[in-house]
């Protein structure tokens, strides 16, 4: 056994922070960023099954 799986086996695991824990203000607006960064792209299938991502914007047809 290695040094830190000795470690691990006496103090536990490394992460120990709850997740219940509020959400600062700074993720919050990651997380609104984000959420806005996904609603501008859609999901497209192929009759074959495979999909790929384009744009939502009708106008823009570079990826279909």
């Amino acid at each position: 056994m290695r040094a830190t799986g000795k470690l691990r086996a006496i103090f536990g695991p490394a992460n120990r922070s709850s997740l219940g824990h509020d959400m600062t203000e700074e993720n919050r607006r990651l997380l609104a960023q984000r959420q806005a960064e996904t609603q501008q792209w859609e999901t497209v299938q192929r009759p074959d099954g495979s999909t790929y991502v384009v744009p939502r914007n009708p106008d823009d047809k570079s990826l279909r």
